[in-house]
C-alpha cells in the first residue's frame, strides 16, 4: 500500500498505525496538498478525506477501517475504491475517549458516484 498524507497530521498516522496493526505495510509521501493526488484517482472532492492510500489498484480516501479495506480486496469490486469523508469521530486514527458518531464507507464507482458499502452506528 501506498499513503499520501500531511506530514503534520496526527490523525493520519494513527490511521496508519490501525493498518499495521491489521497486517498492512505501506510507504508514505508526505505533501500539503492531495487534490492531486485525489484527482489522479478518480474520487471526488466533495468525498475529500485528510489522507489518500492506494492498495492494490484501488483508491483509499479517509479514514477507511481496515476490516473494510480486506473486504474490498476479497471482493474486488469494479471501482475506484473507498472513501470516509470528512474526520469523523471514531473512525480509525479519530479515537476521542471511546466516542463513535455514525459514519458511512462509501464505494466509488468509476464515474465518481458512490454507494454505501458498510456503516458504523454511533457510540458513546
Amino acid at each position: 500500500m501506498h499513503v499520501y498524507k500531511d506530514p503534520n497530521c496526527g490523525c493520519c498516522t494513527g490511521w496508519g498505525d490501525h493498518l499495521k496493526a491489521a497486517g498492512f505495510s505501506f510507504d508514505v509521501t508526505e505533501t500539503a496538498d492531495l487534490a492531486p493526488v485525489r484527482k489522479r484517482l478518480g474520487i471526488p472532492e466533495r468525498l475529500a478525506g485528510c489522507h489518500t492510500g492506494v492498495v492494490e489498484g484501488y483508491a483509499l480516501e479517509g479514514h477507511v477501517p481496515a476490516a473494510e479495506v480486506q473486504r474490498l480486496l476479497s471482493l474486488r469490486p469494479q471501482a475506484v475504491g473507498l472513501a470516509v469523508p470528512g474526520m469523523p469521530v471514531g473512525s480509525p486514527g479519530m479515537e476521542a475517549g471511546g466516542r463513535v458518531d455514525p459514519y458511512k464507507v462509501l464505494l466509488v464507482d468509476k464515474s465518481g458516484r458512490e454507494t454505501v458499502f458498510a456503516s458504523y452506528p454511533a457510540r458513546r
